[in-house]
Formats: structure tokens, sequence, C-alpha cells
């Protein structure tokens, strides 16, 4: 090698390890974060779940998501035209929900005028379990309701369930 080749090669060889140890870029970072699915306006979803503002649902969802999500009282002192509603079923057809029944369903998704990612958690119990079916929609929740084949039970329980996905959207 060349004695005018060899400070050039050492210079480029310092530089890339400068560059190799310099900190990087935190823009673009990513997490990954438990998911559930549930379903908005009869359309699949994915949200996850954050803070609960009543400790057993808090402690539940943690073991359900095997992720923590915190218990914040004051959730629940939350004015409720901000809030949205989840509904969980308590019973019925078996499947994802925290219960172990169908999946929630939620009402107001981004994009709507009442979204918000609080929820007021809504427990579905269906009059006979037997002729339970899937429901994908608040309006079909709330037609089953009208219709005498579920009960809704408002809890007071406010839940942080921000989407993920959603129909034409996603973070």
């Amino acid at each position: 090698m060349t004695g005018k080749k060899l400070p050039v090669l050492v210079f480029t060889l310092l530089i890339f390890l400068l560059a190799a140890c310099a900190p990087q870029q935190e823009m673009g970072m990513t997490a990954v974060m438990p998911v559930g699915r549930a379903y908005a306006d009869g359309a699949e979803i994915y949200f996850m779940h954050t803070e609960a503002s009543d400790a057993e649902i808090a402690a539940l969802l943690t073991d359900m998501m095997d992720s923590p999500v915190l218990h914040v009282p004051s959730l629940a002192q939350v004015p409720e035209e901000f809030l949205a509603n989840v509904y969980v079923f308590t019973n019925g057809l078996e499947g994802m929900g925290p219960l172990g029944f169908a999946a929630d369903v939620f009402d107001a998704p981004p994009g709507s005028e009442n979204y918000s990612p609080l929820r007021l958690l809504n427990l579905v119990t269906w009059a006979d379990p037997a002729l339970a079916r899937e429901l994908k929609s608040a309006d079909q929740v709330m037609e089953a309701y009208a219709s005498d084949q579920v009960t809704i039970e408002q809890t007071g329980i406010v839940i942080n369930m921000p989407f993920v996905t959603w129909d034409g959207g996603k973070r």
C-alpha cells in the first residue's frame, strides 16, 4: 500500500467508527404493545388498554394482556359528555372478550364526532345465552337491548382504550 493511501484508509475507517458509535436518532422509534380485537361500526378494530378507574378491572386487564394497565381512580371523575362507550359481554358466545365471551363493541370510532379514547364500561348480558349472536356495532347492541334480548349495566368504570387500527385508519 502506498504512503498516501494508508492515511486516507485510516481516516475513512475512523469516520465509520465514529458514526457507528454516535447516538442513534430516536425519530421513528416503535414500541410493541399487546392489543385487543373488537368491533366498531361493523368493522374489526384493534385497541389497547392503558389505564382504568377501577383496581379490579385494571388487574383483570393486566393479567389478560400480560402488560400493565394502570389504576387511575380519577378517570371516573371525567364528565360523561367526554366519554365514549365500550360494550363487554358477560355471557353468550365464547370468544376473545375480557370475560371470555364475544369481542367488545365500541361506539364512536376515530373520525366520528364523539370519538374519545376514554370509554365507559357497559356490561352486556344476553337474556337467553343460547340465542346469543355476534354483534359488531353499537347500533346492533342497542337494537338487541330495545328488543329485550340483552340487558346493559352501566358500571361507572372508565378505561382508556385508544384505537390502534380502525376502518380507514391506523396509528
